[in-house]
């Protein structure tokens, strides 16, 4: 088998829990992001919306049946909402599964999954190879790779138009108590040429998107419009800003304020949104797209 230069190729999208997924559609379009039909997971108890953008996503993800499988979610849920895990994007499944081995990743296992994408004419079939791995081997952050093998029926015409003119993602910021330990997990996982270390901040590359892994007083450098906090030492990573590329800053502007959105300004002409606003994100939009 011909190995790939590095087991992923970039961002293919964030996981998003909720409490109350319908309201969080309802939230996230306020704030100009819209997302495609609701999808329910087969077999799982779990559903989601979609905010789909030119080169990834934003998952939005809730329980509907919590008598069934739900991946965690509902545990996660127990504690708070907003960010809780990173999809890598994989063009050969089988060569990261591989790949991830061959790298001491002892975790690595295919787990394919369905879902069904409501639709005016009936439910649509979308389908994934996913690559999991356990968080023992990641440093506690819960990350996998993703394959598509419908990706055609996930970009329909009008789903990556938004009115905050969002793009893609550009990246996502990711508390952790110790920055140089977590790139020496990720090592394996993402490559170790694609990971980039200062004194404070871990830089992993991953396509057009990069991951920030940052103790919370340096993430409150790199994002001064947020307040971060931290669990105990040891305590499991916590994604926490989502950057998103925008185009049109004024459009942007004009949308929040029609819908009354409270956000800030920063000096580059960026756009910040509260995870008040936001189910526990923390969102930038920077012009960019």
């Amino acid at each position: 088998m011909t190995m790939p230069s590095r087991p992923i190729n970039g961002l293919d999208h964030v996981l998003v829990g909720v409490r109350d997924l319908d309201a969080a559609r309802a939230g996230f379009a306020r704030l100009g992001l819209n997302s495609s039909p609701r999808g329910r997971h087969i077999g799982w108890g779990t559903a989601n919306y979609c905010i789909m953008l030119e080169e990834d996503y934003i998952e939005i993800l809730g329980i509907v049946d919590a008598s069934q499988f739900t991946n965690g979610l509902d545990v996660f849920l127990e504690r708070r909402e907003g960010l809780m895990g990173l999809a890598l994007a994989s063009a050969d499944p089988r060569a990261t599964h591989a790949a991830w081995r061959k790298n001491g990743l002892t975790t690595a296992e295919f787990r394919p999954l369905k879902r069904l994408l409501e639709g005016e004419a009936g439910d649509i079939e979308v389908a994934f190879e996913n690559v999991m791995l356990d968080r023992s081997e990641t440093g506690g952050l819960s990350v996998f790779a993703c394959h598509h093998l419908t990706p055609e029926l996930l970009r329909r015409p009008g789903w990556t138009r938004h009115p905050v003119t969002a793009t893609r993602l550009k990246s996502v910021t990711v508390l952790v108590d110790d920055p140089q330990a977590i790139a020496e997990r990720l090592a394996p996982v993402f490559g170790r040429s694609f990971i980039t270390r200062t004194d404070d901040v871990v830089a992993v590359h991953a396509g057009s998107a990069v991951m920030l892994f940052a103790r919370p007083e340096d993430a409150a450098f790199l994002h001064p419009a947020f307040e971060f906090a931290f669990g105990e030492p040891g305590a499991a990573p916590v994604p926490s800003v989502l950057e998103i590329a925008i185009r049109d800053v004024d459009a942007a502007r004009r949308f929040l304020d029609l819908q009354d959105v409270a956000y800030g300004q920063e000096a580059d002409g960026g756009i910040t949104i509260q995870p008040e606003e936001a189910f526990g994100v923390a969102i930038e939009l920077t012009p960019g797209g």
